[in-house]
């Protein structure tokens, strides 16, 4: 199967290119490398270095390669980010998922996997989200994510395309044959800022509250191994091509750690001290999210590996030190 991986030189999507390269598929590369690597594509995998919102060349790409199936990684995602920068989040990510949709219905694309996110459902309860919990997003993050995942919706129901929405809850880790993790020099995903703190790359780290409704008053989060995120990225694609419906699935372990709790097992795991200071609230952050996962495992059949925070920070712990040798040598 040919395979248009878009966002694939980036955190997410290169671990999509391995998984696809594993499995014996053809992935194929698009990214205007703003925030990803040339570097981390393998040799033997096209790269076409484009935007997701040029119409003409992802129509090009699209014919060109024979693509059988797209899976839709390419986004801007920082949350706080979004909230200072409204107009570009929807520009980048629902205005330029249009032209993608508009070239996939062009070239008869049947098959579309899209990486969504748990931000869609907004300011959360404490107990875990299904599907179909009501969306209201606290951030244009998560606003231009569901309009996205509306055309999405609707462009199927018009031309005939079967689609797979995962919403995302909070990815981290590395993939753990070391080939590919987070690269993106000023990251925001907490485990490896904590991560980077410990290993002395950043003097301190900042615990944005510390007065939420929650046990030891910091944010709670589910947070999902990069490596089971993708697996349930393949279950999808082997859904849809063995004729499945078109499915919208939560993404996360149906468990969530706080932020104090995640630094605190970076202390343990790397044995080293981490400095965090308590900065204000940021705008757009939930107090609590926490997936449940019923829907993924039981209509993809999805079984997660990696379900532990040890073992989530010891690979991002091992990754942030390889990547940080690798810069030195540079």
């Amino acid at each position: 199967m040919n395979v248009l991986v878009t966002g694939g030189a980036g955190y997410i999507g290169g671990h999509m290119v391995l998984a696809l390269r594993d499995a014996g598929h053809h992935p194929i590369v698009f990214d205007n490398l703003s925030t990803g690597f040339r570097w981390s594509v393998p040799e033997d995998v096209p790269l076409v270095v484009g935007d997701v919102g040029d119409y003409e060349l992802v129509l090009q790409t699209l014919r060109t390669h024979s693509i059988d199936a797209i899976v839709h990684f390419a986004a801007k995602l920082v949350v706080p980010e979004s909230v200072r920068d409204p107009l570009g989040y929807y520009l980048n990510n629902t205005v330029k998922s249009r032209s993608l949709l508009a070239a996939a219905v062009a070239a008869g694309i049947e098959t579309f996997v899209f990486s969504s996110t748990a931000a869609v459902y907004g300011d959360a309860s404490d107990k875990p989200l299904a599907e179909d919990a009501p969306l209201a997003p606290l951030s244009p993050y998560g606003s231009s994510k569901q309009l996205t995942e509306v055309m999405l919706r609707d462009v199927a129901a018009a031309h005939g395309m079967r689609f797979v929405v995962l919403r995302y809850f909070n990815v981290a880790g590395a993939d753990p044959a070391m080939r590919h993790g987070q690269c993106t020099a000023n990251a925001t995903h907490l485990i490896k800022v904590a991560v980077q703190t410990a290993l002395g790359m950043r003097s301190h780290m900042e615990v944005f509250g510390a007065d939420y409704p929650t046990p030891d008053g910091t944010c709670i989060r589910d947070y999902i191994h990069v490596t089971d995120l993708i697996s349930a990225h393949m279950r999808a694609l082997e859904h849809l091509r063995a004729g499945g419906e078109s499915l919208v699935v939560n993404c996360g372990y149906g468990h969530g750690y706080s932020v104090s709790e995640v630094i605190e097992t970076v202390r343990r795991v790397s044995g080293r001290p981490v400095e965090a200071r308590i900065a204000p609230r940021r705008d757009g952050d939930p107090i609590t999210i926490v997936a449940d996962s019923t829907r993924i495992r039981s209509r993809l059949g999805w079984q997660p590996r990696h379900d532990d925070l040890p073992t989530i920070v010891e690979h991002t712990l091992r990754w942030e030190s390889m990547l940080r040798e690798r810069n030195l040598r540079l």
